[in-house]
């Protein structure tokens, strides 16, 4: 199977599921998605991970969609992209429902 056989939706799980391939992303979207507003402040301070590490972890996850951020000086602001939020979680139910061995001993 070469890339152009790949569906959009197998694209799509990919990337969300490469953004999160990290204990730091997985980290710093459970903090994001406990906010109920924008998080206005350095994620470092939160979180037990290195500043300069935290940046590249925010970005991996702006660019997958998972999360948006700007810059307001001298903070910046995140919070969870909730519209591929919802469409990673159908993603990702889909996927995992997909298994056609519904059988707890089908490989046992």
């Amino acid at each position: 199977m070469t890339n152009k056989d790949y569906t959009v939706r197998q694209e799509q799980v990919a990337r969300f599921a490469k953004a999160m391939g990290h204990p730091a992303r997985i980290a710093i979207l459970q903090f994001l998605a406990k906010q109920t507003t924008c998080y206005f402040g350095d994620i470092h301070e939160e979180l037990p991970i290195a500043k300069a590490t935290v940046s590249q972890h925010l970005k991996e996850l702006k660019d997958a969609g998972l999360i948006q951020g700007e810059v307001e000086t001298p903070k910046v602001k995140y919070c969870i992209n909730r519209d591929n939020w919802q469409i990673a979680k159908a993603l990702f139910c889909e996927f995992f429902d997909s298994c056609a061995c519904k059988k707890e001993s089908c490989c046992k």
